[in-house]
């Protein structure tokens, strides 16, 4: 199972997220790394697992007021060897390529039918797809998400009420969507606290996790990681 370490930044600053209440997020404070900005976390995360792969939400670029170009580059010159998923609110004619950034695509900033027309002229494998939810309320398009064959090869569930809230990850959500993803790579995100709710997730058909806080408080440990990351 995979395991992907989100790193949240607004103003250039890491922040712990929290329900996707975006306006209530704090700097981060983590065990992990001294200091507050995205290198030292990300190395802190390495510190901890060599994990394959991190996930950046670049908050500013998702709430409209302009992305970190330099945040991808600076990552991956500091990590090398390390794949970067970058959400930032790109649009389907904005993705990242090269310099080992994948684009993700968040449902939430997405518009209607010419947003969904670009995003079927992509190739399945150039961009990771965040179907957000908020509650039962879906975030974008619903043709989006009810129209499974739209999908690209990787779609992130992300169950914003959960992130940061230590309530368990929303499998019912999750398994809809695995059940219709015909062979697609889904990924959980929000609301994993434990080696137990992992075990879940991966159980419902997951193969792999978004993780932030469980790693930062320690309720996922290194051995918890080597133990999951080979199954």
């Amino acid at each position: 199972m995979d395991i992907i370490p989100v790193i949240d930044v607004r103003h250039g600053v890491p922040v712990h997220a929290r329900q996707g209440q975006r306006s209530t997020y704090r700097p981060l404070a983590t065990p992990l790394a001294q200091g507050c900005d995205p290198v030292a976390v990300a190395r802190g995360f390495l510190s901890l697992f060599a994990f394959p792969t991190m996930y950046v939400a670049d908050l500013d670029g998702i709430e409209g007021r302009g992305r970190n170009a330099e945040l991808p580059r600076q990552l991956a010159a500091a990590l090398p060897g390390v794949a970067l998923w970058i959400d930032d609110g790109s649009s389907p004619d904005e993705l990242l390529s090269g310099g080992g950034a994948m684009s993700v695509i968040g449902s939430e900033s997405l518009g209607g039918a010419d947003d969904l027309k670009r995003l079927r002229d992509k190739p399945a494998d150039h961009y990771v797809l965040s179907l957000d939810f908020r509650g039962e309320t879906f975030l974008g398009p619903q043709a989006l998400l009810e129209n499974a064959a739209l999908w690209p090869d990787r779609v992130i569930v992300m169950t914003l009420a959960r992130v940061g809230a230590g309530e368990g990850a929303d499998q019912r959500t999750l398994s809809a969507i695995v059940a219709r993803a015909a062979g697609r790579r889904v990924y959980a995100a929000g609301g994993v606290r434990s080696l137990a709710d992992l075990e879940a997730l991966r159980a419902a058909g997951a193969v792999g996790a978004l993780v932030a806080t469980a790693l930062h408080a320690g309720t996922i440990t290194a051995g918890d990681l080597l133990e999951i990351a080979g199954r």
